[in-house]
């Protein structure tokens, strides 16, 4: 994407085109790989737009096969997508799924979007990906080393961290900043889930929402 910026990062009022073609959902393979309740959604939203979804998931979910979501392997749903959302719990099974095995398997130019946790990708592998044109555009809500680094103002500092500084040089790389939470909704819901299961676990010694096991 094309903008031009003022001191201190803020965009001035440029309105033209150059950089900003997209494309339609329409008619677009979406590889979904996990589908719990967050995925299982999303699916429902990417019928909605007319795309075909296939996703990756040990457990298929009811609502995703009957919105006709076809299930299948890591690899045929990488090779198969134009673009690629990742909805998986970091797991040992899922720490850097998306390595540079993963990168070579997909479409040419496919979009790369992780909104579950960082360290689900291999980002010097992304990055190796971007550089090729494998990957033609990314999408982080996050990255595996954000502790330092989101929630914070560092626009007047230098960023130590050298692979997320090279990320943000590439023009087809937006980062959201851990922030896909941060609506009144969703932190109202979390806020009550959060009360709900303090006060189940008084009660009843067990939370209303108890968090499984990754490992079993």
């Amino acid at each position: 994407m094309h903008a031009s910026h003022e001191p201190g990062g803020r965009e001035t009022g440029n309105f033209e085109l150059d950089g900003l073609m997209g494309f339609d959902l329409h008619s677009k393979t979406v590889g979904i790989v996990g589908t719990g309740q967050i995925g299982a959604v999303l699916a429902r939203i990417l019928r909605g737009f007319g795309c075909r979804v296939l996703a990756c998931d040990p457990s298929p979910h009811p609502d995703c096969l009957d919105l006709g979501v076809s299930y299948v392997d890591l690899a045929e749903l990488l090779a198969e997508s134009d673009i690629v959302t990742l909805q998986c719990p970091l797991t040992p099974q899922t720490h850097h799924l998306i390595d540079d095995r993963a990168v070579a398997r997909m479409k040419t130019g496919a979009m790369l979007v992780n909104t579950s946790r960082g360290a689900v990708i291999d980002t010097r592998s992304v990055i190796r990906g971007l550089k090729s044109g494998r990957i033609g555009s990314l999408g982080l809500d996050v990255y595996e080393e954000e502790g330092e680094l989101f929630f914070e103002d560092l626009s007047n500092q230098i960023i130590p961290d050298d692979v997320f500084a090279r990320l943000l040089t590439f023009p087809n790389v937006l980062i959201t900043g851990h922030q896909g939470f941060f609506t009144i909704e969703a932190l109202t819901g979390i806020a009550e889930t959060t009360i709900g299961n303090i006060t189940a676990f008084e009660r009843d010694g067990r939370a209303i929402h108890p968090v499984p096991d990754p490992a079993g």
